[in-house]
């Protein structure tokens, strides 16, 4: 059993290290996840600390995802996602949807070409491919307002919101995709696919629901409370979001849903303390990202010998996400938006993936799904690949497409 004092002492060493990664982060214009990872997976390798369980590791992510999607809710301002309100959405939802469909495809295609000649790798089934193709559907906030806010340029236009709105609202699509796609893998092909589509519906408009009363519920409570001590506030709120989560999920609707609406709708009103209330929850959702980062990054060294005999699908699936998979939801989703070329092309280099999707994939980890670990190792190197390649190149990008003013 180790001491308070040794706990201490690592907790202190390793916050202290992911701040200061955060700092280097910042500096060359990549999103900091990269390097709570790294962090996580150097402690695991080096025997310093281990998780081992995908049910804890589960039991984290999802802890610190309530968290940080109501903490993207309510930072999402009404006056600035009004004007790209239609673009955001059809982005969070059939963008998503569409690069499911189109990657799930390409995944289930690739994975079984590669296992009829490469030994270590395993075919998988469509339903299969598109449980992978879903947990790395949403773009992550995190990565997408890291990478913009670190580089010295601010986008043209209507762009830094709406991509900003794509990012903080695209994770419950996903989210609802995969836990209905899981729950049909694991079904055996007893779960029909209209059973499948009325379970994503009642999980959308119970989770829709309960977020906006809870939303409107927070508002009214935090406004009335009268209580000594601005901290006593935030102590509410998180209550608050649990109690948010835990109904919508008890009554078999989205509780990721419902907390990232109920963050919505909060930080469009006026609540007492709404400062303290903001700052805290930005804190405290960059603390939950820290956490599970690191214990992310730990969990995928015992997956890591699957890498070598993965590297090869995992960079075709990488690169196909990348230059055909997110253009084409971009461009499909958008056909009908004013919006010019140039702008979707930036909008569609802009698919950043970062922590929902590393997260979703510990999903099929605690479910016992025989692929689980190769769908782990595939979507960390997405991941990955994606925050290098795109996060890097972003702020490039977006100045040749003349779509960039400096700061």
């Amino acid at each position: 059993m180790p001491t308070i004092e040794s706990v201490s002492l690592a907790a202190a060493v390793l916050l202290l290290i992911s701040i200061f990664s955060s700092k280097l982060a910042n500096k060359v214009g990549i999103p900091s996840l990269l390097f709570f990872l790294l962090t996580g997976w150097l402690i695991a390798e080096f025997g310093i600390f281990e998780v081992k369980s995908p049910d804890i590791a589960k039991f984290i992510g999802d802890f610190a995802l309530i968290f940080i999607l109501f903490t993207g809710g309510l930072d999402s301002q009404w006056a600035n996602i009004r004007p790209i309100l239609w673009q955001g959405l059809c982005l969070s939802t059939f963008g998503v949807l569409i690069t499911m469909l189109l990657l799930g495809s390409f995944t289930w295609f690739v994975l079984g070409s590669f296992s009829s000649f490469s030994v270590g790798i395993h075919g998988i089934t469509f339903a299969e491919g598109l449980l992978l193709a879903a947990i790395v559907s949403s773009t992550d906030a995190a990565a997408v307002f890291s990478v913009l806010r670190s580089s010295s340029i601010t986008l043209k236009g209507q762009l830094q919101p709406l991509l900003e709105l794509e990012s903080s609202s695209n994770d419950p699509m996903a989210v609802l995709l995969t836990i209905t796609l899981l729950g049909f893998v694991k079904g055996s092909g007893e779960t029909s696919l209209l059973q499948g589509l009325l379970f994503l519906v009642s999980q959308l408009v119970i989770g829709l629901s309960i977020g906006y009363g809870a939303g409107r519920f927070m508002v009214w409570l935090l406004n009335r409370l009268k209580l000594s001590s601005a901290g006593l506030y935030a102590i509410a709120s998180i209550a608050l979001v649990l109690l948010t989560y835990s109904c919508a999920s008890l009554l078999k609707g989205n509780g990721f849903l419902a907390v990232y609406v109920a963050g919505l709708v909060a930080g469009n009103r006026e609540v007492a303390h709404q400062h303290y209330i903001g700052a805290f929850h930005d804190s405290f959702a960059w603390l939950m990202q820290i956490v599970m980062f690191l214990t992310l990054g730990m969990l995928s060294v015992p997956y890591k010998a699957e890498l070598p005999s993965l590297a090869g699908v995992a960079i075709a699936i990488s690169l196909f996400l990348m230059f055909v998979a997110r253009p084409f939801s971009v461009f499909i989703s958008l056909f009908w938006a004013k919006i010019g070329l140039r702008q979707k092309l930036l909008v569609s280099w802009v698919g950043l993936r970062g922590s929902v999707p590393i997260v979703l994939a510990t999903f099929p980890l605690a479910a016992g799904l025989e692929e689980a670990g190769e769908i782990f190792v595939l979507v960390s190197f997405i991941v990955v690949s994606s925050v290098l390649i795109q996060g890097f190149s972003l702020p490039f990008f977006a100045r040749w497409l003349g779509l960039a003013d400096k700061k």
